[in-house]
């Protein structure tokens, strides 16, 4: 399934947390499934949100390759960010429990900005982060290692775990300060679309309760009625739409 530009660029207007709160209207999921766990951690969260497709690879760096390096397999990573239906974001499991050393740096994430990531999601550790937040590439890491080790690549495109997440290659992924979630593909127009309505349904309340002066329980139910009946009134849209579809 392709998706155009603007519908990223939408995607790409909401936190992540909107993005989870309205991919649960469509109940395709458990509630609590669909995102990386407290282990993967936004390094510079003063960034906007990111969003792109998986480009997936296996890594370690605490024993020497039986041959090559990661540099010497960023080649072919790079063939395959043209494969992907829109710009990728660059996942990599490390392999190693702890970590032994990092699994990106300045030069690596240089490289694939430049051939248009979006950003960078490991459970493993990065380094050179001020150089790397000076390019203002969005990464998310599980911890920080100050040298590369035996660093190599040991597959790309299979299915990966980062985070208590499996992660395919070509997944559309969102982040931002707040952690990374996945969204299921063919419902990602529909959330675009939905989460500006979404966010209009929660400043009735939030207005009210940010708002100087003293408050009522009793007004503040009542907006969360109209909150709740705003909601259900979109849960039964998309419900209707994928039943007839």
């Amino acid at each position: 399934m392709t998706l155009s530009a603007a519908t990223l660029a939408k995607l790409a207007k909401y936190d992540t947390p909107t993005i989870c709160n309205v991919i649960e209207l469509f109940d395709i999921r458990p509630r609590n499934r669909g995102y990386m766990d407290h282990r993967v951690k936004c390094n510079f969260p003063e960034l906007p949100p990111t969003v792109g497709f998986a480009a997936t690879a296996c890594f370690r760096s605490d024993a020497p390759p039986a041959g090559g390096d990661a540099y010497g397999s960023i080649g072919a990573q790079l063939e395959q960010f043209a494969k992907l239906p829109g710009p990728p974001v660059v996942v990599f499991q490390d392999l190693d429990d702890p970590p032994a050393a990092a699994v990106f740096g300045e030069v690596m994430c240089s490289t694939y900005q430049a051939f248009g990531s979006t950003g960078l999601v490991t459970n493993g550790a990065g380094r050179d982060l001020e150089q790397v937040r000076a390019l203002k590439y969005p990464v998310f890491t599980g911890s920080t290692i100050c040298s590369h080790g035996y660093c190599h690549m040991l597959h790309l495109g299979l299915p990966v775990r980062v985070g208590s997440l499996m992660v395919n290659h070509g997944d559309l992924l969102h982040g931002d300060a707040n952690g990374v979630t996945n969204i299921p593909i063919e419902i990602a127009a529909e959330v675009a679309d939905i989460g500006g309505e979404f966010l209009a349904a929660e400043e009735l309340v939030m207005n009210y309760v940010k708002a100087p002066g003293p408050k009522s329980a009793a007004r503040y139910n009542d907006l969360r009625k109209e909150f709740q009946a705003i909601v259900a009134t979109l849960t039964k849209r998309v419900a209707k739409k994928h039943v007839a579809g």
